[in-house]
């Protein structure tokens, strides 16, 4: 399956979530391509992708960041398949801990599961959530385990 993941990471943590992510899906025999938003990039979206991963930090009370949306603008049409996963912190208020992933969701009207770490991935349970994702993910799109 040809996969695109794309995400924003300011302090790295959601880098560390993508980067895990792609190991899972190329280990599983996906086509990935996989970068980090940014104002000045040109984006591979002249390409099929059977699914879109996307992933972000949250800003100011529960926001996306403006790369991010501004990477959500470049794919035009909404795909019908997008995952979506980020990283918070529940300090700033439980109300917006990944506020970004549940904006995202409402926007695409996702039904995929969604994965949320607390700053960054570095605990076994972290690991294995991201594998659960993945799978979660994967079985959704109708892929064989």
């Amino acid at each position: 399956m040809r996969i695109l993941l794309a995400y924003d990471s300011l302090s790295g943590n959601t880098k560390l979530v993508a980067d895990e992510i792609e190991k899972e899906l190329v280990a599983r025999g996906h086509d990935v391509t996989a970068f980090r938003v940014s104002p000045l990039a040109e984006y591979p979206l002249d390409e099929a992708y059977d699914l879109y991963m996307l992933g972000a930090w949250t800003v100011d009370y529960g926001r996306t960041p403006d790369d991010m949306k501004d990477f959500i603008a470049e794919l035009g049409e909404k795909p019908e398949h997008v995952a979506l996963f980020g990283t918070g912190e529940t300090q700033w208020g439980v109300e917006f801990f990944c506020g970004a992933v549940d904006r995202m969701q409402k926007y695409f009207g996702s039904t995929y599961p969604t994965l949320k770490i607390e700053q960054m991935p570095h605990t076994k349970e972290d690991a294995e959530q991201i594998k659960q994702f993945v799978q979660e993910v994967l079985d959704r799109r109708g892929e064989v385990k």
